[in-house]
């Protein structure tokens, strides 16, 4: 039995980003195992003055790890998707612009990390020069001085930052031992910034859930002014690691613990987005529970796709940029979005609440369009 395990993965700082999760991943659950990274720059890396379509496709970018796994020079690949050229994304933009009110529609690039790009302050600035204003969602882990300072100057305009708790519970998320160090220098930063609005955002599970308390008192003594709290719903690896849920009791907890937060005023908490919480609504967000994936809200996938949200699985997607007009599929393709009758069945059909949720978020629905998750019956 081999005991050395070399992974094959592009040279791009994606694709290493992507091959450093895999191995961080095995070397956890088989300790005795050694794991290296074999890096190569492949054919579609090499040619950078035509597009795909003209030399041979997306096959070009993994010719090269194949030929590795066939000499026995690797024996697994990551294959890392190539992010989208910003010029394909700008030209949503300048689609849509005919359209809206540049000023009244927010930007945000999510992930992922949005930082591992390195023209998106490039990105920014045309998308500030168009009149539209731009964030980013980031764990941090990328954001020095300079890259802060060079955001900045590109017209960012907000900013939310991941912190899941203390430096251990942190780091066991994130799976990175600088995680936590280099999110708390990022919100550290963005503290000291006048012009930028910004918030925390946590993922709240099991290893962090008893120090909510005293991490809200660490986010105040830092200048976070606003933080905001979400759980995960028991699918993918969700479902396999009991310490990422929380029971029903420490849930209901979680929001009397938010309820009391806002009436303290130190620091403006709320619940995610997520989810329809009964009674709780008015205490623990700003405004009543709606999904807005689709309605107020929609997203363009590094391969294209277009949904109404990231976080919605893939056969919800309702088009590609490379073959539809965006404002086609929003004018459309977004009606099971916005009529929400066809949710009204299973645990939903006889439910008193649905004509405040209607059905839930749309990422809580399986392959089925069947419904997951409700939070309105956790609260205990």
């Amino acid at each position: 039995m081999k005991n050395k395990i070399t992974i094959g993965s592009r040279e791009s700082k994606l694709a290493v980003l992507q091959s450093e999760m895999v191995r961080d991943y095995i070397t956890e659950h088989n300790p005795d195992l050694t794991v290296e990274i074999l890096t190569m720059k492949t054919t579609g890396d090499k040619i950078l003055d035509r597009t795909l379509d003209k030399v041979g496709g997306k096959g070009l970018f993994v010719k090269e790890l194949d030929h590795a796994l066939l000499e026995e020079r690797s024996e697994l690949s990551v294959h890392s998707l190539k992010d989208m050229p910003m010029e394909d994304f700008l030209k949503v933009i300048d689609d849509i612009t005919p359209h809206v009110d540049p000023n009244k529609v927010l930007v945000i690039f999510t992930g992922g990390e949005a930082l591992v790009r390195k023209d998106i302050e490039t990105c920014g600035l045309e998308l500030y020069n168009r009149g539209y204003p731009w964030g980013i969602v980031s764990n941090g882990l990328l954001l020095t001085r300079e890259r802060l300072d060079s955001l900045l100057a590109s017209g960012l305009h907000s900013a939310t930052i991941s912190l899941d708790g203390f430096e251990e519970a942190h780091n066991w998320l994130r799976r990175h031992p600088k995680s936590f160090e280099n999110a708390v220098n990022a919100i550290c930063m963005l503290a000291e910034e006048k012009e930028i609005v910004w918030d925390v955002v946590t993922c709240v599970n099991q290893q962090n859930f008893k120090d909510l308390k005293l991490f809200k008192d660490f986010l105040v003594e830092m200048g976070v002014k606003r933080w905001r709290l979400f759980t995960i719903f028991p699918v993918g690896r969700a479902a396999e690691v009991p310490e990422l849920q929380l029971s029903n009791e420490q849930f209901t907890w979680m929001l009397n613990f938010i309820r009391y937060c806002r009436k303290e005023g130190l620091i403006h908490v709320s619940y995610g987005c997520e989810g329809f919480l009964g009674n709780y609504e008015a205490e623990v967000r700003d405004s009543i529970f709606q999904c807005n994936a689709g309605v107020n809200t929609a997203s363009v996938l590094a391969d294209g796709s277009i949904s109404g949200c990231p976080s919605i699985r893939a056969n919800f997607h309702q088009g590609n940029i490379y073959k539809d007009k965006f404002i086609d599929v929003w004018n459309n393709e977004f009606k099971p979005y916005r009529n929400r009758e066809w949710t009204r069945k299973g645990q939903c059909a006889d439910c008193k609440m649905f004509r405040y949720c209607e059905g839930n978020g749309m990422h809580l629905y399986d392959d089925e369009g069947n419904l997951l998750f409700c939070h309105y019956n956790r609260i205990v």
